[in-house]
């Protein structure tokens, strides 16, 4: 039997693909109803409340740690007051609730009720058997949750655990490419890949002049030119960060096998398409201005 060779960008396309589904819920008018019936309305704490709810009642500065790109001020405003609103198993029935109606609403009943759900849940819960826990705590948190039953609800929870196992390793190499948080964020969005400059601001409680300053330090660092445009060795730190991502994100794609990852990568990019066709996410939420 001839085993195909995994390509060394197939787990990151893969990734990009039941990711695109992922993020669907943190835009959806579904999220902010089921955590505003909890009495959390404002839009950071719903964000900062449903992505950590499953470390538990955490503080700022945990939630700071493991998201890595917000201004800790911004954390601190909600974090750990949302916990006197709503406990993490509110939130995360909540959450799990939401993101059932937002995949029926933006997939269709047909599509959540189909084989080829069923099929991509199969496929991506064995991938994420080979998720690695060390080091890695948004990804343990999820790993502890019970996987649901429904299998569109399981494919998101595969999703989600392939995400911040991807997510946890992507700041490893981040540091180690001397990136904090905002510099991260301005490198990503000179990608033509990342947010707007006003997205980041506006949920990650950076200002302007915060921007600035980082943008000057990478100039500085030789990384970002007066245009704001990656240099060459700009360009050539940002794909290090993603290959060196791909290193630490390796295991579960290769546990799947390549004939695996691409059936998942087909079947989640469908999922992904049928979702942006359903307008599951703001038209000025990426570019570089």
């Amino acid at each position: 039997m001839t085993t195909v060779a995994l390509d060394p960008r197939a787990g990151r396309r893969c990734h990009n693909a039941l990711n695109s589904l992922h993020a669907t819920h943190y835009f959806s008018p579904d999220l902010g109803r089921e955590l505003g019936a909890l009495g959390v309305t404002h839009p950071r704490a719903v964000n900062f409340a449903v992505r950590s709810a499953a470390l538990g009642p955490v503080g700022a500065g945990t939630v700071t740690a493991a998201f890595y790109n917000y201004k800790h001020d911004l954390v601190a405003r909600h974090v750990p007051a949302v916990w006197e609103t709503a406990t993490p198993e509110q939130v995360l029935a909540a959450r799990a609730r939401a993101v059932d109606a937002t995949l029926r609403r933006l997939l269709g009943e047909q599509t959540v009720a189909s084989p080829e759900m069923a099929e991509a849940a199969s496929l991506a819960l064995r991938a994420a058997e080979a998720c690695s826990r060390s080091a890695r705590p948004l990804y343990s948190a999820h790993a502890d949750l019970p996987v649901p039953e429904e299998p569109h609800l399981a494919y998101w929870h595969a999703a989600t655990l392939l995400r911040e196992h991807r997510g946890d390793g992507h700041l490893a190499a981040l540091m180690s490419a001397w990136l904090d948080g905002l510099e991260a964020m301005v490198t990503h969005t000179a990608t033509g890949k990342g947010m707007t400059p006003k997205w980041v601001r506006d949920t990650r409680g950076w200002t302007p002049e915060d921007w600035d300053a980082a943008a000057g330090r990478l100039r500085e660092r030789g990384l970002l030119d007066e245009a704001g445009e990656l240099t060459e060795q700009g360009l050539a730190l940002r794909e290090g960060v993603e290959r060196d991502t791909d290193r630490l994100d390796r295991a579960p794609y290769e546990h799947l096998g390549a004939d695996g990852v691409a059936r998942l990568t087909e079947l989640g990019s469908g999922f992904a398409r049928a979702a942006l066709a359903a307008g599951a996410f703001p038209a000025d939420l990426l570019g570089k201005r």
